[in-house]
């Protein structure tokens, strides 16, 4: 299993997230994640950090589609594998009514169907090939061509049935939030599995999530996601995944203790069929600094 590792980019400047995917391409680390938040566009953060390193991965889990059309995000995420020399991870995903509608003013009907038409689109125009695509939900019709460029891998974020079938029918894999391996095993392996097989595609992966803290007082720790993540209970995709696995909120699915809690817990994951543990530090200053080294000694332990 590969080890990634989420850079918390709010209120860095570029040279200090350059600097901290730097340190976590010399420990080991896979993949470095970014999310797609309310500052930084995560894909122009690659652009700017990746020249800090020179062979690690980089991934955005994830960016929303509705507010960017195919041919817009494929001329984007193809700039970026020119300026990175073809080292991105594309990750895309719904988001929530919260943001979309709320934020956005975008319909949010039928996501599963105007997803499986985004990627639809979306995948051939990110090997570079023309595209005249006419969906129930939207028309894409144009031809990205950037020389230099391969196809960033795709990943699509899923937690449900229908989501699930279109990850392993379409793309690469998914990422998975809020999840515990007890899920991933029963329900998230087998139903993505399902469809890649149906599709005569191979074994997809799944990038599990969580936030970890290598800290000596877990309860406080646990207090302190659900001040900050809490509200994500309330995202419907979100609150559905946590019932599945019997979760009140964010904070019961984390990985918290002492660095052998916590390698046991990531272990876990592993067997339960993640193909990616994305460690994601939280808590305070002194927990997050001492989970990042955690993080860098566990991948280079596993080199």
């Amino acid at each position: 299993m590969r080890l990634g590792l989420w850079i918390d980019e709010e209120n860095l400047r570029i040279d200090q997230v350059g600097a901290a995917a730097k340190a976590a391409e010399e420990h080991g680390i896979d993949r470095i994640w970014f999310s797609q938040r309310l500052g930084w566009d995560a894909l122009t953060l690659i652009a700017g950090a990746a020249p800090y390193t020179s062979t690690i991965q980089f991934a955005v889990g994830i960016v929303p589609v509705y507010p960017r059309h195919p041919l817009a995000l494929a001329a984007q995420a193809l700039s970026v594998q020119a300026v990175i020399g073809n080292r991105l991870t594309l990750g895309i995903g719904s988001s929530h009514p919260q943001i979309i509608e709320g934020m956005f003013g975008l319909s949010m009907e039928q996501p599963a169907r105007f997803m499986r038409e985004y990627v639809e689109a979306l995948g051939p125009l990110l090997t570079g090939e023309p595209v005249a695509y006419e969906g129930e939900k939207l028309t894409a019709r144009g031809h990205i061509e950037i020389l230099g460029t391969e196809a960033p891998e795709l990943i699509l974020a899923a937690l449900g049935p229908r989501m699930l079938k279109i990850a392993g029918e379409l793309t690469a894999g998914t990422t998975t939030s809020w999840v515990g391996p007890e899920v991933i095993e029963s329900f998230i392996r087998p139903t993505i599995d399902q469809a890649a097989s149906a599709a005569g595609r191979p074994q997809p992966q799944i990038i599990a999530g969580a936030c970890v803290a290598v800290t000596d007082d877990p309860d406080a720790t646990r207090e302190w996601i659900r001040a900050h993540y809490g509200p994500a209970g309330d995202m419907p995709s979100y609150r559905a995944v946590l019932d599945r696995g019997g979760k009140a909120g964010p904070e019961d699915t984390a990985v918290l203790g002492d660095e052998s809690a916590v390698a046991k817990e990531i272990e876990r994951f592993a067997d339960a069929g993640a193909t990616e543990f994305l460690l994601c530090p939280v808590g305070t200053a002194e927990e997050r600094e001492r989970t990042i080294r955690f993080a860098h000694d566990y991948a280079s332990g596993l080199k």
